[in-house]
């Protein structure tokens, strides 16, 4: 699913303040079609030439956060980010010790140049790395996969947790077990 931006925003391509963020919010909820599904949603950029952090954060971070605590299968990437937007979405997530996923995406729907902007604790690292390579994994897997760094399930998956909440890895229930996998392999499939 993609939204733009600068259809959302009424055609405007300077997006500042808390109150244009929190329309920009409320817009992505109100158009949202739930689904029973996981769901990668790409906030597309494109043509917006400025967005502050205060914009940023109300808007986009907001949205990131609403998805993950209200619509869990929902997994919000920012796309096609101009280079002044980028600086400003980098900086903001780096201060708040935070993550997103950035990429690029052509009007075919073709994904480019994803990653991670923002800081992961060297915990965090080291999991998304661990899922990045391995795919689809669970807690005792890593456990098991890790048996030298001496981490059980529990903390495992409490980490595993923490990267799905900021929307880097897709958590799937299996039975009584969750596996996680990289928001990627929604977006290229399996």
């Amino acid at each position: 699913m993609r939204y733009r931006l600068l259809a959302l925003m009424n055609g405007v391509t300077i997006l500042s303040g808390g109150t244009a963020g929190r329309k920009l919010l409320t817009a992505l909820i109100a158009a949202i079609l739930p689904s029973d599904r996981q769901m990668v949603v790409f906030l597309d950029f494109d043509g917006i030439e400025v967005a502050t952090a205060s914009f940023l954060r109300e808007g986009v971070i907001g949205f990131r956060d609403y998805a993950r605590r209200s619509l869990q299968n929902v997994y919000p990437i920012a796309a096609n980010l101009a280079p002044a937007v980028l600086e400003e979405l980098e900086f903001f997530v780096r201060a708040r010790g935070d993550a997103l996923w950035s990429c690029d995406i052509d009007a075919d729907g073709v994904v480019s140049a994803a990653r991670v902007i923002g800081d992961l604790d060297p915990a965090e690292r080291m999991t998304f790395e661990a899922v990045m390579k391995l795919g689809p994994v669970t807690a005792p897997e890593l456990a098991a996969q890790f048996l030298d760094q001496k981490i059980g399930p529990t903390a495992w998956n409490n980490r595993l947790s923490g990267l799905a909440a900021k929307g880097l890895v897709i958590e799937q229930k299996q039975g009584k077990s969750k596996s996680f996998s990289s928001v990627l392999e929604a977006v290229n499939g399996p």
